[in-house]
This record gives C-alpha cells, sequence and structure tokens, in this order.
C-alpha cells in the first residue's frame, strides 16, 4: 500500500470515529431528554396541580359516586330526607336554568317524585328487570314534564326533581304520570305494577342570599316524603294558588325535618 492510499485511510477513518462519535452523543442527549419528559410527565401524574379544572372534576367525581352509593343503599327516599344545606347546593347549581322557568312573579313550583319500595323492588326483581322499569318509569316521567312545559333538574336513580313555572302545570302533570303508571302499556310496567309518590310545593325562585330558593326546594322534598303510595300531596302555599282548580281531600298536619312546627298538606283527591 502506498503512502498516499494508506494517509487517505487513515483520514476516512479519523472522520468516521469524529461523525460516529457526534452521532452518539446526540443520541444519549435525546435519550436523557426523554428520560426527563418522562419523569416530569410521571411526576403530574402522580401529582396532580391543584388547579380549579382538576379540584371541579375530583369534586364532581365524588359527588356522583357519594350519590350513587347512598340511592343505592337508601333509595330516593333518603334523598328526600337530605339536609337543608344540601337541597340548597342542588338548587343553586342549576339556577339559570330553572330561573327561565319562574313564573311572572319570580315564584317557581318544585316538584319530586319518588318510587316507592324501590330498594326492595330492585332487590326482588335483580338489576336487569329494574333497569327496564326504571326505564318505563323515566319514559313517561320526562313525557310528561316535557308535555307541562316543566324542567327536569334532577334524576336521582328511581326519582324526578323538576321545575315549573306554572303550579297547575306541575299537578296536570303528576294527574297524567299517575294516570299512565296505572295504564301503561309498557310490559316492565305492566308485569311489575309501581306506587309513585310525588309531592310540590311553590315559592320564590331567587334570594338575595342565594339561600331562599335552596329551603323551597326542602319543603317540596319534605312534602313528598310524606306522600303515600300513588298520592299527589301539595303545601299549603301551593294549595293556595290551584285550590279553585283542582279536588283537595281534608288536609293533614305534618311536622317537616328542618322546619319549624307543623304544617298543612293537602292530597289531590282524584287523578281525572
Amino acid at each position: 500500500m502506498t503512502t498516499a492510499a494508506l494517509v487517505v485511510l487513515v483520514v476516512v477513518w479519523v472522520s468516521t470515529l469524529i461523525v460516529g462519535g457526534l452521532w452518539i452523543r446526540g443520541l444519549h442527549r435525546r435519550i436523557d431528554e426523554v428520560a426527563g419528559e418522562n419523569e416530569r410527565l410521571r411526576s403530574r401524574l402522580e401529582k396532580p396541580p391543584s388547579s380549579l379544572p382538576v379540584k371541579a372534576a375530583s369534586f364532581a367525581l365524588r359527588t356522583a359516586v357519594d350519590t350513587a352509593v347512598r340511592v343505592r343503599q337508601q333509595g330516593v327516599g333518603g334523598f328526600l330526607t337530605s339536609s337543608i344545606e344540601e337541597f340548597t347546593g342542588i338548587a343553586l347549581a342549576d339556577r339559570s336554568e330553572i330561573a327561565n322557568v319562574a313564573a311572572a312573579d319570580g315564584t317557581v313550583t318544585i316538584f319530586f317524585s319518588d318510587v316507592v319500595d324501590s330498594t326492595a323492588l330492585n332487590e326482588r326483581l335483580g338489576d336487569r328487570a329494574w333497569v327496564e322499569l326504571l326505564a318505563a318509569h323515566d319514559k313517561i316521567v320526562r313525557g310528561q314534564v316535557a308535555k307541562h312545559s316543566g324542567h327536569v333538574v334532577k334524576s336521582q336513580g328511581d326519582g324526578f326533581m323538576v321545575a315549573f313555572g306554572d303550579p297547575a302545570n306541575a299537578v296536570l302533570a303528576g294527574q297524567a304520570m299517575q294516570t299512565a303508571f296505572a295504564a301503561t302499556r309498557a310490559k316492565a310496567l305492566r308485569r311489575t305494577p309501581i306506587a309513585v309518590r310525588m309531592g310540590l310545593h311553590v315559592g320564590r325562585a331567587v334570594e338575595k342570599d342565594g339561600d331562599y330558593f335552596g329551603r323551597n326546594v326542602a319543603m317540596a322534598a319534605r312534602v313528598a316524603a310524606e306522600a303515600a303510595g300513588a298520592e299527589i300531596l301539595v303545601s299549603d302555599d301551593a294549595y293556595a294558588v290551584v285550590a279553585d282548580e283542582f279536588t283537595f281531600a281534608a288536609p293533614r298536619e305534618c311536622e317537616l325535618k328542618g322546619f319549624s312546627g307543623t304544617h298543612r298538606l293537602w292530597p289531590l283527591a282524584t287523578l281525572d
């Protein structure tokens, strides 16, 4: 091999080492960068930032789980006996939409419905048949709410919280629901008839302190909790504005959780 050829070979070899070394250094640097990115990502996943969206999502998840557990354990009957503070929170959460339903005088009619002995029914039927039964029940409730210009605020398993601007529409919707439950063609409801209790109350939708509407929600829930199966029960305030349009049975005096004294509640006499 000539000297010139040897020199060329050495130059090529040295150049290859230099380029290869630079490439390897670049590869190592990129590996380090990727490792760092992975570590930062892992750290974020283990310790999420205390941002408002994360807190809100966490709160929403906890609320959904808590509600599901309570409904499973107690049924909506247990939900109807919640504290006034809980009902205040429910009201405020959807106040903007409910305000659109409110009557011209600023009042809103809050309507609650609940399937009696729902937990026992679920246990007896099993989950699949229970879900079919609830679907038939929900279809009737939502259909009549829409037909009578109401707004579904919450659906808690086997029960509903609904807002109406016109208290007469709330009573008419309840009547239509009860009639449909008794005469439905839905196989699930024919196979397993249900008794649904209903209660409603009328009050102002908005107050300066933001709590008054919540208390009216609590009052409506307490009224519903006092109703028997297939009964529509109304508060004294609701009775005062619909008494001339419907027939009621004799009132009964009841103590309502969270409210002082006794309260006169009126059962609707007929479902015609």
